[in-house]
């Protein structure tokens, strides 16, 4: 008799942070204001079996993210039990911290958002959360930006506003 006992994977922590992934649009205010984090409702269409917890660090537009928000997400994250992570962040300041998040050693980091809000059916949000999910599951440890159906090392990569995706550099 087999006595091999089955362990479940360790759980991927996804940390969200606001950006436009999670934003909501008023025709009143014309404008978007950061809601509340659809990450589960996403992870939950998509059938995700996979261990996951969810942590909400901040719920703000990546443009309004402080050096002290950045030091609080390297905070969190360094403090995680889990050596798995996705990060939704809002794509104009992705790259910046990504760039701080570099510092954390033996994480394997995700950082992912969306070029138009989750709850338009037109979005990148699911298609880009489903890619990091699954990155963080095989990649190496260190940092990455996942959008637009690639995988970028963090420090490799910007946002090209006018193309309206994200590109390598160097």
């Amino acid at each position: 008799m087999d006595t091999h006992e089955i362990t479940a994977p360790p759980a991927i922590t996804v940390v969200t942070t606001g950006g436009t992934i999670d934003k909501l649009y008023f025709d009143s205010l014309s404008e978007y204001q950061v809601g509340e984090s659809v990450v589960r409702k996403l992870l939950t269409i998509g059938n995700v079996k996979y261990p996951f917890e969810i942590v909400e660090a901040l719920r703000k537009d990546s443009l309004e993210l402080t050096d002290q928000d950045r030091d609080e997400l390297v905070r969190v994250v360094a403090g995680l039990k889990t050596s798995r992570v996705v990060m939704t962040h809002g794509t104009d300041t992705m790259a910046v911290t990504a760039a701080r998040l570099a510092s954390i050693p033996g994480k394997t980091i995700v950082l992912t958002g969306a070029l138009s809000p989750a709850r338009f059916s037109e979005s990148d949000a699911s298609f880009n959360l489903g890619m990091a999910f699954a990155t963080t599951q095989v990649a190496a440890p260190g940092v990455y930006i996942v959008m637009n159906g690639e995988v970028f090392p963090a420090g490799a990569v910007r946002k090209d506003r006018d193309a309206g995706r994200f590109v390598r550099i160097g």
